[in-house]
């Protein structure tokens, strides 16, 4: 080779590189020299693939259209270039046709190639027939295959050629397993995907931290934490991914606490995290109602990027609006610069979940003035606002411009929003109806709703047959048993209560335990009913001893029809007193200064003599009391709830 093609061969080199490109006029300068030099011909698969590289795509074409002998190492870039055309097919029809007419065409790389180009063009049938016609297919034909199905959607066919793939003998490179171990967490495929992530191990890829984050990811998309937690305590090298994976996993998965004290751990090791990772954390704060955690988290991003990502914006309004803080939520979306739909529905939703109907109702109206379309989401913040303030009327109004005016069809979601606003107002036969009406089969949460209307009204009744549909759908529900036990006990049909409790017993249905958080200093504090392990136990039972005898003294008398067991109403009243919301009100009262908001959640519905006791603790207290149960939020002050005793 002459002085003049090595040099040339060496720039064409470094300019193929992977982290750098030449200029498109550098390559065109470089094609010309070797017109002039006549070495064209010893240098085509370069100058092709460098003319590629630079994005000069049909440039790319013109060159190997005067290849007089074009080869399987010149038709690869080819493909590559046509697929990169804003009508790949057309060249690459050509390119196909020229091909069969040349040995080189049944090349695993020209094969490659070409199914690279028809799956790009959204011709999977013709992709696979072309994959079909090799004898022995590579690792990267696999992998080409299963990108091909996966961007096509058709992800459980993509984990099917997978599977076929490792049963060939394939082996795994890198790439391959993170697109096979993708396609399993999209398709919650726990079994093939622990399979794919052993060969993984076996063949010495799994150190890579791309491999180690896909396979951490698909533990966490099959709800299996504990193995996502092995995986990522084992990666030597955690980048912002691999930490966003593991916080929003626990998040997603119904653990908050450790999806914090990972993200706190992430900011120790100096990682910065991602918008995914603070929108994970953020949403493990909402679980809790944590509101000064989620402060804390906020500051760890620049706020203009709240601003300007409506990913964030969204989350931090829903933190903020589900932490009770309604007001914060307002200002974050006043001042974002960008509201899609999504964020117009995330504050219609938090003002309506928090007793702020008519700012929601306005709120839609400026939607529509600013001709942002409503969706099928925004109907269900309207719904939510009308259930939580008994407004059946424009519920019903909703409902019929839903589909009349908007062409929404309803979803199942829709119907079970307006079986409970007619259930809580006391329709229920209405309610009823309209579940026998539903164009879909009806779902657990269609008939918890009826069936919490029944508990409201003490229609047992229509509560047992509500009952029978539930636990059909949900035989392992407890929270059914004990609505259900709890309207006998209110109807005082005792020997019925105590048999719904054997059924339960007998069918190994348990009942899930109250809890009450509250955070404190940074630290979030749980309480179930009757809780003594906390540090202050004995004063927060003096607490609300003191609050009893003050409560008594107003004329306060326990409601002790909630209690579901047939005891004397002396021991009735000791259980009230210990439920987990008032143990958790008064370590707050001994724990905050004077005249601050107390910020309870708690995971089941707040029981009506709870609710009476807290307005008059906030009267006592001189306090701002909110509640968010697994219901609504309530906040409570000088004697007075914001749900007007309505939920």
């Amino acid at each position: 080779m002459s002085g003049a093609a090595a040099a040339i061969r060496r720039i064409l080199l470094a300019g193929v590189s992977p982290s750098s490109h030449l200029p498109p006029l550098t390559v065109k300068l470089l094609h010309a020299r070797l017109l002039r030099l006549d070495l064209l011909a010893d240098l085509s698969p370069l100058l092709l693939r460098a003319v590629s590289s630079s994005g000069l795509h049909l440039h790319a074409l013109r060159l190997h259209s005067l290849l007089p002998t074009p080869s399987h190492l010149t038709f690869p870039f080819a493909f590559k270039a046509a697929s990169r055309l804003p009508d790949p097919l057309s060249a690459g029809a050509q390119l196909h046709a020229r091909s069969l007419k040349l040995p080189s065409h049944s090349n695993p790389h020209v094969l490659t190639s070409l199914l690279n180009l028809y799956a790009k063009c959204g011709l999977l049938h013709d992709a696979q027939r072309v994959f079909d016609e090799m004898h022995h297919p590579s690792t990267v034909s696999w992998t080409a295959l299963i990108t091909a199905y996966m961007d096509a959607g058709r992800v459980q066919e993509a984990v099917a050629v997978a599977r076929n793939a490792f049963a060939s003998g394939m082996r795994p490179d890198s790439f391959t397993a993170v697109r096979v171990l993708t396609a399993c967490a999209r398709v919650t495929d726990l079994v093939t995907g622990e399979a794919v992530w052993r060969v993984a191990e076996q063949e010495g890829i799994a150190g890579s931290v791309f491999v180690a984050t896909a396979a951490l990811d698909m533990y966490v998309k099959c709800g299996e934490m504990e193995k996502a937690r092995e995986v990522f305590d084992k990666m030597r090298e955690k980048d912002a991914v691999a930490w966003g994976a593991i916080v929003g996993g626990y998040a997603a998965n119904g653990h908050p606490r450790e999806a914090l004290e990972l993200f706190f751990a992430m900011q120790a090791e100096g990682v910065k995290p991602d918008c995914y990772t603070v929108v994970g954390a953020l949403s493990a704060c909402t679980r809790l109602g944590a509101l000064d955690l989620g402060r804390r988290a906020v500051g760890m991003m620049h706020w203009d990027e709240f601003l300007d990502n409506p990913v964030l914006g969204t989350a931090l309004i829903d933190m903020y609006a589900k932490c009770g803080s309604t007001g914060e939520a307002w200002t974050v979306f006043q001042q974002m610069r960008k509201r899609d739909i999504i964020v117009w529905n995330a504050m219609i939703l938090g003002l309506g979940m928090t007793g702020h109907e008519k700012i929601a109702f306005a709120l839609v109206g400026q939607m529509e003035k600013l001709g942002t379309t409503l969706n099928d989401n925004t109907f269900i913040g309207l719904f939510c606002s009308c259930t939580h303030t008994g407004l059946v009327q424009d519920g019903r109004r909703y409902f019929r411009n839903m589909t009349q005016l908007y062409h929404i069809s309803p979803r199942i979601e829709h119907y079970g929003c307006m079986v409970d606003l007619l259930s809580r107002a006391g329709l229920l036969e209405e309610a009823h109806q309209l579940i026998e009406d539903m164009p879909m089969q009806p779902n657990a949460v269609v008939w918890g709703s009826l069936l919490g209307g029944c508990k409201i009204h003490r229609d047992a009744d229509l509560a047992e047959h509500a009952l029978k549909q539930l636990i059909r759908l949900e035989p392992w529900n407890s929270g059914n048993y004990v609505m259900l036990s709890n309207i006998y006990s209110n109807s005082g049909r005792w020997e019925d209560a105590a048999k719904l409790r054997l059924e339960m017993k007998a069918k190994g249905v348990e009942k899930v335990h109250a809890y009450s958080w509250v955070e404190c200093n940074g630290k979030v504090h749980e309480f179930r009913v009757g809780d003594k392990s906390h540090p202050l136990s004995d004063q927060i039972y003096t607490k609300l001893d003191e609050l009893g005898m003050e409560m008594k003294a107003m004329g306060y008398k326990p409601t002790t029809e909630v209690v579901m067991f047939d005891i004397e109403d002396e021991e009735k009243e000791h259980t009230l007193v210990h439920h987990s919301e008032k143990i958790a009100i008064a370590f707050s009262l001994l724990t905050t200064g004077t005249g601050e908001t107390i910020r309870v959640t708690k995971n089941l519905r707040v029981c009506s003599d709870c609710h009476t006791a807290i307005k008059l603790i906030s009267r006592i207290t001189h306090r701002e009391i909110t509640i968010r149960d697994n219901n609504r939020f309530h906040c409570f002050r000088d004697g007075h709830c914001s749900c007007n005793d309505y939920w």
